[in-house]
């Protein structure tokens, strides 16, 4: 690790250190591919029925978009893109990427199993220091919009209502919610007990504040020596700034330490449909300056409070990645604290994330993996992500071809 080069994001021979000339050419492809929105927009459309139709697309899936996001098929295909990562100080956020199933209490005893799995597994590697989880994945979707709504309906602080809430259930409803409280503390004793730590997921605005809630109640239980629980802060939210200053208060007042994880959004095109479908304000910011502001101001306060907040800055926005870094030096803190992480998403922005390590940041890659029936959902957020968000595709390319270009002109003149 050289913690005195300075950082930049314009250096190609660390971003793409670990990838061959064959795959940095497959890249290529890829990203030039998903220029085309056409294509993105038919391909994202029919690669989910093919699947389920049994079209053999399997194999093209796997060695071009699956290879390029995902980590594997397997926990134990993971380890070699967790160990290559490794060997350039970047290290591994685990995510078990299954969306959907069944609805019932057996499914989702399953799906907390298959994250304790994850958990113990993970604890054996060296360089996977977090796992990522869905409360969805272990809770009825209806269960939590019926919370939520009942929250919303009530006055005082978000603990308040929320218990208001909870006691509006019917019996039936209020078991129900406690296995699902159980076994959100079943997930998180077990990351405690082998020294991971739990991103949990942010949902839609509908169901978020009973997320909130079982996640400070984590954060409570687990937070006080040491970080395990991290919440999800999406900045693309108006009120979410001042939801993680409430946060604070809240750590403070119940004696534990917040974790947070900021992210801008996932769910912006849903969110607005949805708040004018049924009439009322959106809570998404009104545009993409307002989420920018808020989301550096976030991380501002963060690192105003490193001694009270663990955070982590999960953007592919190379402003955000620079202004945590340089309040870290003019506070004169390490780039390597304890209390602060960078993390982006496998296969993509690889000159944010290689180029941080260099400078001595502790960063990660958020790592996806499970059967490519199973990822096709994120695979195909990935390729509209990079068809729709503006620049995003032609910097990656730019980037790529800038590093295909100097090795080029390197071999030449050898």
């Amino acid at each position: 690790m050289d913690t005195n080069v300075p950082l930049s994001f314009d250096n190609t021979e660390n971003a793409f250190a670990y990838k061959t000339d064959k795959e940095l050419k497959k890249a290529k492809f890829l990203f030039s591919s998903m220029g085309y929105p056409l294509l993105v927009r038919w391909g994202t459309r029919l690669t989910p029925w093919a699947i389920k139709a049994g079209l053999p697309v399997k194999g093209i899936i796997r060695d071009t978009i699956f290879e390029q996001f995902v980590g594997g098929e397997t926990l134990e295909e993971t380890a070699a893109a967790a160990k290559r990562l490794g060997r350039y100080n970047v290290r591994v956020i685990l995510d078990y990427s299954v969306e959907g199933g069944e609805n019932d209490e057996a499914a989702f005893d399953h799906s907390m199993n298959e994250f304790i799995r994850v958990i113990d597994y993970a604890a054996t590697q060296p360089n996977i220091p977090f796992i990522s989880i869905k409360v969805t994945g272990f809770a009825r979707f209806a269960l939590l919009e019926k919370l939520d709504s009942s929250v919303s309906d009530h006055d005082g602080s978000l603990m308040k209502r929320y218990n208001k809430a909870v006691a509006s259930l019917n019996d039936e409803e209020r078991a129900e919610w406690q296995n699902v409280q159980n076994r959100m503390e079943k997930i998180c004793s077990r990351a405690a007990g082998k020294g991971m730590g739990v991103l949990v997921d942010a949902e839609e605005t509908w169901i978020q504040d009973p997320v909130d809630v079982i996640t400070i109640l984590m954060m409570e239980k687990f937070n006080v020596q040491k970080v395990v629980v991290y919440n999800t802060v999406q900045l693309y939210r108006h009120d979410r700034l001042s939801f993680l200053k409430d946060s604070l208060e809240a750590a403070e007042l119940r004696g534990f330490i917040l974790g947070a994880k900021l992210v801008r959004g996932a769910y912006m095109e849903k969110e607005r449909k949805r708040a004018d479908a049924m009439g009322y304000a959106s809570p998404i910011q009104p545009d993409k300056a307002a989420t920018d502001r808020d989301y550096n101001e976030a991380v501002s306060f963060c690192v105003d409070h490193i001694d009270k907040i663990a955070v982590i800055i999960a953007t592919h926005n190379e402003y955000s990645n620079l202004h945590a870094s340089q309040l870290l030096q003019q506070k004169k803190l390490s780039l390597h604290h304890p209390h602060i992480h960078f993390s982006q998403l496998y296969g993509m922005s690889d000159h944010i994330s290689f180029n941080l390590a260099k400078a001595g940041c502790s960063v990660s890659k958020y790592l996806p993996f499970g059967p490519i029936k199973d990822v096709v959902p994120y695979l195909m957020r990935r390729a509209q992500e990079n068809s729709s968000i503006a620049g995003q595709t032609g910097r990656e390319l730019g980037l790529i071809k800038k590093e295909l270009k100097r090795r080029e002109l390197r071999h030449a003149s050898i």
